[in-house]
């Protein structure tokens, strides 16, 4: 099968022909119909985020299910699923506790599959799952636990992107921050995550929303999902005062990854509000907060993780609110591309002129 590999950071993926081993116990054989270009991709192919190599990485996206293995009771053969990259093991402390999102049997697997072995070579090499899912393929296998039936009516490019970008999104102001009815936020970064971020605080009703983004279709696409302003990154403190009578915002959401913008978002928060860091910076990076914002302004930051969530509960709720026309996936994707085009699309990304593409298979 045609699949994308990493086969060293900091270069282009590759096209290649991967053999794709038959699923195991527990595992399912899925055939991707779209796959979402998140930018935890593209910090994996430039380096920000370490994996073992070669790989074939790609994480966000929905299919068919074709074949299953021994003791898989969940799916089967037609099934339309929504891929998780947690498979969550619903046995350790995080998942028993109410964190299924940090699964700690998940973060063990590194790209191989509970017998420790992989289901992709390339010319005889063992090639890794890329976050465990490896879905920039034509086909993937996976755990059973990364797999969210859906509706058959449901487009599957459209379901594609709920597996990461929006389930983080939503989840963030949902789960993480739990904004609450007329509170003020801001978020900065308006691609895919960042605009599911502001649709999920419209959803929690929200009275204020500022999106904070240079680029100007960014920003317009942030008002007609739910932001009540957008401005640009050198107008935003100026915002966040004059747009919360001088106290700032409740909450402030990074979406981006960087460090200067996350403390940006601790510097722009009310005091005893929460600066919500949902970007995914490079592993090797810090961010220096000043401590007076925790001891005299109460200022709370907190890390977000998936958007906090568990994908077997808010798989199917955000498909009601997508169904109801509350929520917006659609206008997600601005951009779709075949496999071939998978490094113009990660390019894209970086040079920021993209919300999400698309890739089919």
């Amino acid at each position: 099968m045609r699949a994308a590999v990493l086969t060293e950071q900091g270069s282009p993926l590759i096209l290649a022909d991967v053999d794709l081993a038959p699923p195991g116990p527990g595992e399912v054989l899925v055939r991707i119909a779209a796959t979402g270009v998140c930018h935890s991709d593209l910090s994996m192919r430039d380096g920000g985020l370490q994996w073992p190599l070669p790989a074939v990485i790609g994480h966000e996206a929905a299919g068919e299910v074709l074949d299953a293995g021994e003791g898989v009771r969940t799916v089967s053969a037609g099934d339309h699923v929504v891929i998780s990259w947690i498979p969550m093991c619903r046995r350790c402390f995080f998942c028993t506790g109410g964190q299924p999102h940090l699964c700690s049997t998940y973060r063990r697997a590194n790209g191989r599959m509970d017998d420790g072995a992989t289901r992709l070579t390339l010319e005889g090499r063992e090639v890794t799952h890329g976050f465990n899912a490896a879905t920039f393929a034509e086909r993937t296998v996976v755990r059973e636990a990364s797999l969210v039936r859906i509706p058959k009516d449901v487009p599957l490019e459209t379901a594609s992107l709920i597996g990461c970008g929006v389930l983080t999104g939503v989840g963030a102001a949902l789960n993480t921050a739990r904004i609450q009815p007329g509170e003020r936020v801001a978020v900065i970064g308006c691609g895919a995550v960042g605009l599911s971020v502001i649709q999920g605080c419209r959803l929690a009703g929200a009275s204020v929303i500022i999106a904070i983004d240079p680029v100007e279709a960014k920003r317009e696409a942030a008002l007609s999902m739910g932001a009540t302003h957008a401005v640009t990154p050198e107008e935003a403190d100026a915002a966040a005062k004059d747009l919360t009578g001088g106290v700032r915002p409740d909450a402030v959401f990074e979406v981006v990854g960087i460090p200067a913008l996350q403390r940006q978002a601790f510097d722009l928060v009310r005091p005893g509000g929460r600066a919500v860091m949902v970007g995914a910076a490079p592993v090797t990076e810090e961010v220096a907060l000043p401590t007076v914002g925790f001891l005299m302004f109460e200022k709370r930051a907190l890390g977000c993780y998936y958007g906090s969530s568990d994908p077997q509960r808010d798989v199917p709720r955000i498909l009601e609110l997508w169904r109801g026309g509350r929520l917006e996936l659609e206008a997600l994707i601005s951009a779709r591309r075949p496999l071939e085009q998978v490094n113009e699309a990660l390019d894209a990304m970086a040079d920021g002129t993209t919300i999400r593409t698309v890739l089919i298979p």
